[in-house]
């Protein structure tokens, strides 16, 4: 479904991503891990569309991005994108927005109509849906934001740390139950970024784990704990593969810390 073949990106600075090969397949849900500033947002952007990689090339469902105007189109018809911060209509209410994208996506009007009260519904904004989204707080329009994704029915979606963004526990729960009902689907694709293994072990089909622009492994979460010396936890092997010198590093410090 999704394909990168020799992706190399940078902001003219120092390479973001090098070289980097990877294939999403059909119903995969892939999460995209590793330490802040390594480029997974960047590699979002590059499947997405939004950035253009300096070399290599990316293909969704056959089509190569960017490759002419017919073909963008085709492939946009299919992808939805959400960046960790997405642009919103301030002067919309959130029930305008939603139901405007899901139009966008060419969602029949009886299902457009039905879904948007219901992801309103599910994420706590029934009695904001009508009011302009410049009354919203912080959490409530990262949660427009989701219902906006969520509302196009696009065979694939790129989120972009979904979690984040002041989701408060009972969004957090729900999302969390849409993406496992989406994991369990074979018609759906989902790469998504995610700063917290927690939250998605037991969600992904396979966890690609980027530093410094490159992939050092991706694999389902089981076997990324069993090739770390069967850690109790994704987290603790993720701290393992990619902070080998963390123990010591909280070692010494205590020891500082200790002396004064």
């Amino acid at each position: 479904m999704i394909e990168l073949k020799n992706i190399w990106h940078h902001y003219g600075i120092r390479p973001t991503l090098r070289d980097i090969n990877l294939t999403v397949a059909p119903g995969e849900l892939l999460c995209v891990m590793g330490p802040n500033g390594m480029g997974k947002s960047t590699l979002l952007g590059v499947i997405a569309g939004i950035l253009a990689p300096i070399k290599g090339h990316v293909r969704i469902n056959g089509l190569t991005r960017r490759a002419s105007i017919e073909q963008e189109k085709k492939i946009r018809e299919q992808v939805v994108y959400l960046p960790d911060t997405p642009w919103l209509p301030d002067s919309n209410t959130g029930r305008e927005f939603i139901l405007g994208v899901g139009r966008l996506y060419g969602v029949d009007e009886d299902r457009l109509f039905d879904h948007a009260q219901k992801l309103l519904d599910l994420f706590d904004l029934a009695n904001k849906g009508d009011r302009t989204i410049s009354s919203y707080s912080t959490g409530q329009r990262k949660k427009i934001g989701l219902c906006s994704a969520l509302i196009t029915d696009a065979p694939i979606l790129l989120l972009d740390e979904p979690f984040s963004g002041g989701l408060d526990s009972s969004g957090l729960l729900a999302l969390q139950q849409v993406l496992k009902h989406l994991a369990e689907r074979d018609d759906v694709t989902v790469v998504m970024a995610v700063p917290v293994p927690e939250l998605v072990e037991d969600l992904a089909d396979r966890i690609a784990v980027i530093q410094d622009g490159q992939i050092l492994a991706c694999d389902a979460a089981a076997e990324l704990r069993r090739s770390a010396g069967n850690a109790n936890t994704l987290g603790e092997a993720l701290e393992q593969l990619i902070h080998p010198e963390g123990p010591k590093n909280l070692e010494n410090y205590f020891d500082t810390a200790g002396r004064k």
